[in-house]
């Protein structure tokens, strides 16, 4: 595995009546993680699923789980998602008024840390914090829904949080989250991006794996 271009599939777009064979499916792919969207009904205007359906997901899933925290008060819930097996925790920068401490709890919990920033947040709000960063997750489109048009105005920011890690020495990964599909894979990727979210396009295709596998090398 290369640091270069990881895919993430969101099992969000999953089917649930079907989840262990969808995770065994992304198990057998070139997927690299894959995303659990965690939704609250308040922070985004959708509801999805909490601790157990993660625990489902780690119970059958050998790639890393990389749970995305759209929640409001997010440090209630960091050791329980970490207990449930997150490999990774992403939370949303607007819904952290202490989000230095917040990114150090989730590295005390032995957790990559992310932070998420929504379509209307500039990168630069991440000056302060990014070379305390594992991830630094660009949303594509507004957070809540699957399915939603990915939002133009991303490359420009994939490209400004791939200068303000490089000028902060920072390692963190740029991943991004929204309407990825083959047709813009490639275009993340030279903007910078090095990790791709993809649900819709990914559980909606013929063959999920093969689509895995055209957006990693595309």
């Amino acid at each position: 595995m290369t640091n270069d271009h990881l895919v993430s599939p969101s099992i969000l777009s999953a089917d649930f009546g079907n989840l262990q064979r969808d995770i065994e499916m992304l198990n057998n792919s070139e997927a690299d993680w894959i995303h659990v969207d965690i939704m609250d009904g308040v922070f985004v205007p959708n509801i999805s699923f909490g601790f157990p359906v993660a625990e489902v997901a780690k119970k059958h899933a050998t790639k890393p789980l990389d749970v995305h925290l759209m929640i409001v008060e997010p440090d209630r819930y960091l050791k329980r998602f970490a207990e449930a097996g997150a490999a990774g925790l992403t939370v949303q920068l607007e819904a952290c008024p202490n989000l230095h401490r917040t990114v150090q709890v989730i590295k005390e919990l032995g957790c990559r840390a992310g932070v998420a920033i929504n379509p209307h947040s500039p990168v630069s709000l991440l000056e302060d914090i990014v070379i305390d960063l594992d991830v630094v997750l660009v949303m594509s489109v507004n957070p809540g829904f699957g399915g939603q048009h990915f939002i133009e105005n991303t490359y420009k920011k994939v490209a400004e949080a791939k200068n303000l890690i490089e000028r902060r020495n920072s390692k963190a990964l740029i991943e991004v989250d929204g309407g990825v599909d083959k047709n813009n894979a490639g275009k993340l990727y030279a903007a910078g991006a090095n990790v791709l979210v993809a649900g819709s396009s990914v559980f909606a295709a013929s063959s999920p794996s093969e689509m895995i596998s055209m957006l990693k090398h595309a």
